[in-house]
């Protein structure tokens, strides 16, 4: 069920003509595996469109397959017969979330409560990346954990003959453990319940709603969120329009406001915080975004965007902005490298390694391009260069090293549509595991990418 592994090849962008026509961006991924987890676990039918079919839902996909769903794609349209709430199956093999594998912890919490033994595999980077924070509560659960790596994949759980309820607190914005809590309580007599310091996403409760769970949400006097589940409850099963992924959005939107002359219309966002803030801050540079007829889908806030190519000056992010906007650096680097000014975007002071990773990288490329640009524990100022002047990977065909990470993958073909050299990447595979039509719809709308 899941893609072939792309090989290594380089990818390029050169100089495009103006950018036109409407597109929708794949669906978004966390409320993709929300989708097909709880399909996959309701009475009855659900179907599905708009589903994003890169290699990390198709492992979810395969996973709750393994565990007693229907799964069948037909035009399209996923069609998911579910067991109903407490009716997983144990797994012949363990399951096999790949290298990334963001549904594994929503996966892990699910089978965590069942009295049987799902073992859990994957390949770096997420074999490597520690889970102390997810197997804590899944012990108080009374989940018992086979592992011989610590606390690293491969592992087995097999969950308690009468799992208890739990109350567990998580840190602000640790939406991963939430989920994981939650889900597990589906299949546990009585209330689980999840305090936030500062809530994260919602699209779980939103979810669980949809699909007929009994939840009750409420903000504390200290503004905590709390959210409180009944356990074996009956889930039913629902049709479902997957609302495009704004992390895929926001590359579209860029390459029309750097690319002289373009008018595109993308459809269907879902119009999460962070993309609103992205929007508010590239509106303060001077975009012409339109943000059109907002309404709803599965319960989630969704709009058209019109976006047009507009002459950009230079902002400094608020420090209070920086933690919600810091995944969508990258793309908001290349419109900085565009406008005229100095552009400063501080981080948080308690940012992850990986996110640091991500910024030294794309500090790297930056300068590889021509972006005058300097990186430093506060975060990372460059000054534009208004028309893309002078940048590209000019230096003897220089090559941006962007590795596995989509998002710089697709920062910098947006900065070789527009820029006066062509910019030229190491690595479209992790693309066409990400986004596998991203190529494809940047094309449609008259953007230049070869792959040599």
């Amino acid at each position: 069920m899941g893609h072939a592994a792309a090989s290594i090849r380089p990818a390029r962008a050169a100089s495009s003509p103006a950018l036109s026509g409407r597109i929708r961006p794949a669906g978004d991924t966390s409320i993709s595996h929300l989708c097909l987890i709880l399909g996959g676990l309701a009475s009855g039918e659900t179907r599905i469109t708009g589903l994003i079919e890169n290699d990390d839902v198709l492992a979810t996909a395969a996973a709750m397959q393994a565990l007693g769903a229907g799964m069948r794609r037909r035009n399209g349209e996923w069609i998911i017969q579910g067991v109903g709430n407490g009716c997983l199956l144990a797994p012949d093999a363990p399951l096999d979330f790949g290298p990334a594998g963001s549904g594994c912890w929503p996966v892990m919490g699910l089978v965590g409560s069942y009295d049987f033994d799902t073992g859990f595999a994957g390949a770096a980077p997420l074999s490597q990346r520690p889970m102390d924070r997810l197997l804590a509560p899944l012990r108080q659960i009374g989940t018992q954990i086979r592992c011989a790596t610590g606390a690293r994949l491969p592992l087995t759980l097999r969950g308690p003959r009468a799992p208890a309820p739990i109350s567990h607190a998580v840190p602000g914005g640790d939406t991963g453990v939430k989920t994981a809590v939650l889900l597990a309580g589906l299949n546990i007599p009585g209330i689980t319940s999840v305090t936030e310091a500062s809530p994260g996403q919602d699209h779980l409760e939103t979810m669980l709603t949809c699909f007929g769970a009994s939840l009750a949400v409420e903000t504390g006097a200290d503004g905590a969120r709390i959210t409180r589940l009944e356990g074996r409850c009956a889930l039913a099963g629902q049709i479902i329009n997957v609302p495009g992924d704004p992390s895929l959005a926001v590359f579209a939107l860029v390459a029309a406001l750097i690319v002289p002359g373009s008018d595109i219309t993308i459809d269907t966002v879902l119009m999460t915080p962070a993309l609103n803030v992205l929007i508010r801050t590239l509106q303060d540079m001077g975009a012409d975004i339109e943000i059109l007829d907002p309404r709803q889908s599965v319960g989630e806030p969704v709009a058209d965007l019109r976006v047009r190519a507009s002459a950009l000056t230079a902002t400094s992010v608020p420090a209070e902005h920086a933690a919600a906007m810091i995944a969508d650096y990258p793309a908001l680097a290349i419109a900085a490298s565009f406008a005229e000014g100095e552009t400063r975007m501080p981080v948080p002071a308690n940012l992850p390694p990986e996110q640091r990773d991500r910024l030294s990288a794309l500090a790297r490329g930056l300068a590889l391009t021509g972006v005058d640009c300097s990186e430093g524990p506060g975060g990372l100022s460059l000054r534009g260069r208004p028309g893309g002047r002078g940048l590209g990977a000019q230096a003897g065909g220089a090559v941006v090293a962007t590795g596995p990470d989509p998002r710089l993958a697709m920062s910098f073909l947006v900065m070789g549509f527009a820029s006066e050299h062509a910019v030229t990447i190491d690595d479209a595979a992790a693309l066409a595991a990400h986004d596998p039509d991203f190529i494809a719809r940047m094309t449609g709308l008259g953007a230049e990418i070869s792959q040599p």
